[in-house]
């Protein structure tokens, strides 16, 4: 099956905004057609001068004449405006077409795969990629049209009034559009790929390094601390001084032969003119010394637009790797949630598809049930909390949400279900009220500020310039993380899920703040399941089970009490746990 063109593609992802594309085309071919007859007029005001001199009075054309280049070349203008706001419309149409239909199949991904592929690099794809198409269509593909109406209305120019000194113009045309293509063939094509990589990676490092600033912060380490970072800018260095080294000397050459038609054009004059010069010889010459730059100028357009058609392949190439990758099933036969037990049954995970991080997973959580999910780090505590939200799919075995395959369940309908309180909660720039509406986007300011109270809120609510009204984040509002939790607890009680998982909540909340969180946690559990992912050991003595997870795999479960006594992974965790807690900093007096 033939491959579509990455411009066919395009087009039909424009809809009826395509024919505005392909018009403002022509229209860009027209300007330059037309843009070449001042040049023809110009020549008539010289051939004017030169058969009146010195008596100008003889001269009954040149307002004339002169004025027919100034017309012409305003309409050129206007011609070449009308065909940027044809395409303009078709790419600006094109482009959030496009950015849609990336969007809409994020929305049919798993939930964590935005973490898993790099939000860095997403947001790159999203924004930066689709927005190389817009360019490529609003400016670059019109220009071409330009570009290349322009040498054949060039071409003749060239040979209607000398066609020696027209071949000679040519001549660095060809030298020129041999070296431009040694420097845009396939190899360019690999180095523009690779330099695309480059900045992706950098982007993706970026935002990562920047999320992690409060760590530098408070451990006083410098950006050597985040080496990942730090070696992706390195990278992208050495790729640009190695690559901005191999184009020098070619660059050179092609800038050499294209501005050297003023060289060829007077050696051939003293050639041609061995037996004397004419007027009319003059003229021609004097015309051609005038139009040749534009030779350079379009060839000049011409290899930007051949490397600008590697970085449309390289932007649609790179939508494409987000474009392919699977949605999530949904199911033909949808079935709904009977209760709020949560069921996991010869469950294994994997997410490069070869190394497992859970392995053989079977768990049964009652509805109304409140457990913990505690092991060392890296034992796949949250991975597995993960699955019950379906952030992702197993590979193998069953995830049940009352008693129904969460496969099966809707999107809507589990979200609906299921709320996650991340560690790291994040809120949005906008007011206090709008953060928490996002939990029930029709719920009433009564039914917000309710919430609020019940997960502990009212001290921020009152230090707020504005309320429940103040925008975060805008003129120096800003929360500490354990308020920050508060508020993403006030989203979650108001959308009411049956279920709830609490992933290591209370990481960043100060001892005032922990004992708020406790409480609003408190109020959040009463009635539905709760699934906490704990490293602080003391906030899971009052659950009803708790579940060791090491390795990937189940070690022990049971109560608190008996996981102690028997001594096992969770004793010997319990048992340094303690320890730490109990450790003070002493001096000698």
């Amino acid at each position: 099956m033939k491959k579509q063109s990455n411009l066919s593609r395009l087009l039909g992802i424009a809809g009826r905004h395509k024919y505005l594309t392909c018009a403002s085309w022509v229209l860009s071919a027209i300007s330059a057609l037309i843009a070449l007859l001042p040049y023809y007029y110009i020549w008539l005001v010289m051939r004017e001068v030169l058969e009146t001199m010195p008596d100008f009075s003889r001269a009954e054309n040149l307002t004339h004449n002169a004025w027919m280049a100034v017309m012409f070349a305003v309409i050129a203008v206007l011609v070449y405006i009308s065909a940027l706001m044809c395409s303009h419309i078709g790419a600006f149409r094109i482009a959030t077409n496009l950015r849609l239909q990336i969007m809409e199949h994020i929305l049919k991904l798993p939930l964590g795969f935005a973490e898993s592929f790099g939000s860095g690099k997403l947001r790159k794809i999203v924004n930066e990629s689709s927005a190389a198409t817009e360019t490529y269509l609003a400016h670059q593909l019109p220009d071409k049209a330009n570009a290349i109406a322009t040498p054949c209305g060039l071409l003749v120019f060239l040979l209607v009034f000398d066609w020696r000194l027209g071949l000679l113009s040519l001549v660095p045309v060809f030298m020129g559009f041999v070296i431009m293509m040694a420097m845009t063939g396939s190899q360019m094509q690999q180095k523009m790929k690779e330099y695309q990589n480059a900045l992706e990676d950098m982007s993706n490092e970026a935002v990562e390094y920047v999320r992690g600033i409060p760590v530098v912060k408070t451990f006083g380490q410098t950006i050597f601390s985040f080496r990942k970072f730090k070696d992706s800018i390195s990278r992208y260095e050495t790729w640009v001084i190695a690559y901005t080294k191999q184009l020098r000397a070619p660059m050179m050459a092609y800038t050499a032969a294209i501005n050297g038609v003023f060289a060829l054009l007077i050696a051939g004059a003293l050639i041609f003119t061995r037996d004397g010069v004419t007027s009319e010889f003059l003229l021609d010459l004097l015309l051609y010394i005038i139009i040749t730059p534009i030779i350079s100028v379009t060839l000049t357009r011409i290899m930007f637009q051949s490397e600008n058609s590697m970085i449309v392949d390289d932007a649609l190439r790179r939508i494409d790797s987000v474009l392919e990758l699977s949605p999530l099933e949904e199911a033909s036969r949808p079935s709904h949630p009977m209760d709020s037990s949560v069921e996991l049954k010869n469950v294994f995970f994997s997410y490069d598809g070869e190394n497992d991080v859970l392995k053989n997973i079977s768990l049964t959580i009652p509805a109304g049930q409140t457990v913990a999910f505690v092991g060392p780090s890296g034992g796949g505590k949250t991975t597995l909390a993960n699955l019950i939200a379906r952030f992702f799919d197993a590979r193998s075995g069953t995830v049940k949400v009352g008693g129904v395959n969460v496969k099966n369940i809707p999107k809507e309908e589990l979200m609906n279900t299921v709320s996650f309180v991340f560690q790291n909660s994040r809120l949005i720039k906008a007011s206090v009220l709008d953060n928490v509406r996002m939990g029930k986007p029709d719920a009433t300011r009564e039914d917000i500020m309710e919430a609020l109270e019940y997960a502990q809120c009212g001290d921020i609510i009152e230090k707020l310039p504005n309320g429940v009204d103040t925008i975060i984040g805008a003129k120096g509002v800003y929360l500490s993380g354990g308020e920050q939790q508060r508020i993403a607890i006030a989203r979650v009680m108001l959308k009411n899920t049956p279920i709830i998982i609490l992933d290591e909540a209370t990481a960043f909340a100060d001892p005032d703040n922990e004992a708020r969180v406790q409480t609003a946690f408190s109020n959040l559990s009463k009635g539905k399941t709760v699934i906490m992912i704990a490293h602080r050991l003391s906030t899971v003595a009052g659950v009803d089970k708790i579940y060791v997870v090491k390795d990937g795999e189940i070690a022990e479960s049971g109560g608190y009490r008996e996981l102690i006594e028997r001594g096992g992974v969770f004793g010997k965790m319990w048992k340094n746990y303690q320890t730490s807690v109990q450790w003070k900093v002493s001096r000698e007096a």
